[in-house]
């Protein structure tokens, strides 16, 4: 089957997911924060309502009991309307600050409290009454619409049993005290209010759900897409390629540079070659300043015979310092002495050159 460049097969990449993320797209329902607005409020009622009861009660008290020998003026008037907005702005400001608190902890959960400061730049584009009507409708606009549908059916279903059971209570064909009536609207309101509280968060869950899903449909990618992002971001691969060929290719020269320094090569005797230099002024053990296999070997051989220097085959030996060492580093503690012996043969055949290189005294 031939692969369809176009078709979004592939999951989003973390670029392109912190990318979404800067732009403000993600998933996040309405319906979570419904439900934390809702409950913030009813926390804010249920440690307050004693003290919202007591405060409107007091005001209703002052009110009704001097109202036969209040005289009707502005003055009067206006002290009333400051009180009644003083005493409605202390019942109030608990549950705006509750619901407050819900939103932006219902905002921060769906956000993993992250910023989006891309999404707080001026989208002209969201001013075109054009694109407006195309969003409203549009496919994708009704579907909300749906939903809000179902979910005031299954809001109502819920809550039926619960209204049903309110409205065959006596209160309502017999005469009650003011305080039942008080009990009454309170326990109503709170049984309403918790099992619509309960639907909203099964519809909440299910919305979420629903948005995690439909966000990452939305964020899929093509293979093409994939491919540019990781020619981005690591560059092209034959680019790449071509520099790390000429990477090796400037260590290769540095290396044999170094050839005509050593004091021997040990070779495996064709396929290998490492050249060792010691110097007991500024070294505490040999060192191998150059390595190779192959035609790099050939090369080390053809410059240390350029150069006069001595090479010893030992195959075992040069096997693990190829194995075992690093260009510019001391040859392995448990090859001393196997190189040592190799050099005290070197030393004592080669003795002019050595005391020379060396500095010593013959």
């Amino acid at each position: 089957m031939a692969d369809h460049q176009g078709d979004k097969t592939e999951k989003a990449t973390p670029k392109r997911l912190e990318e979404a993320w800067k732009k403000g797209q993600f998933a996040r329902s309405s319906e979570v924060q419904t439900v934390f607005v809702l409950f913030g409020g009813i926390l804010a009622l249920l440690f307050t309502g004693s003290e919202v009861w007591r405060h409107l009660g007091q005001l209703m008290y002052r009110t009704f009991t001097h109202l036969h020998d209040t005289a009707v003026t502005f003055d009067n008037m206006q002290r009333l309307i400051i009180d009644s907005m003083m005493v409605a702005g202390t019942c109030v400001w608990p549950v705006l600050a509750a619901t407050a608190v819900g939103g932006l902890l219902a905002a921060g959960a769906q956000s993993r409290f992250r910023t989006a400061p891309d999404a707080l730049e001026v989208n002209w584009e969201r001013l075109n009454p054009l694109n407006g009507f195309k969003r409203i409708f549009s496919i994708r606009s009704a579907m909300p619409t749906g939903v809000a549908v179902v979910k005031l059916g299954v809001i109502i279903a819920l809550s039926y049993n619960v209204i049903a059971e309110i409205l065959r209570d006596p209160i309502f064909h017999s005469s009650v005290d003011i305080s039942r009536i008080g009990a009454f609207m309170a326990d109503s309101s709170f049984k309403i209010t918790m099992r619509i509280g309960f639907a909203l968060v099964v519809l909440a869950a299910v919305d979420y759900g629903y948005q995690l899903w439909r966000t990452g449909q939305d964020m899929m990618m093509t293979k093409e897409e994939v491919k540019d992002e990781a020619k981005n971001q690591e560059g092209d691969p034959k680019m790449k390629a071509r520099m790390k060929s000429r990477r090796r290719a400037i260590s290769q020269r540095k290396m044999l540079a170094e050839v005509p320094k050593a004091d021997v090569i040990i070779t495996n005797p064709t396929h290998l070659a490492i050249a060792l230099r010691y110097d007991r002024k500024s070294m505490g053990a040999p060192r191998i300043i150059a390595k190779g296999a192959r035609l790099n070997a050939l090369r080390i051989r053809e410059i240390a015979k350029q150069h006069q220097i001595p090479i010893i085959e030992n195959k075992p030996l040069a096997r693990m310092m190829f194995k075992y060492g690093k260009v510019g580093g001391e040859i392995p503690a448990q090859l001393y002495v196997a190189v040592a012996e190799i050099l005290a043969y070197v030393y004592r055949t080669n003795a002019y050159r050595y005391y020379r290189e060396q500095n010593l005294p013959s």
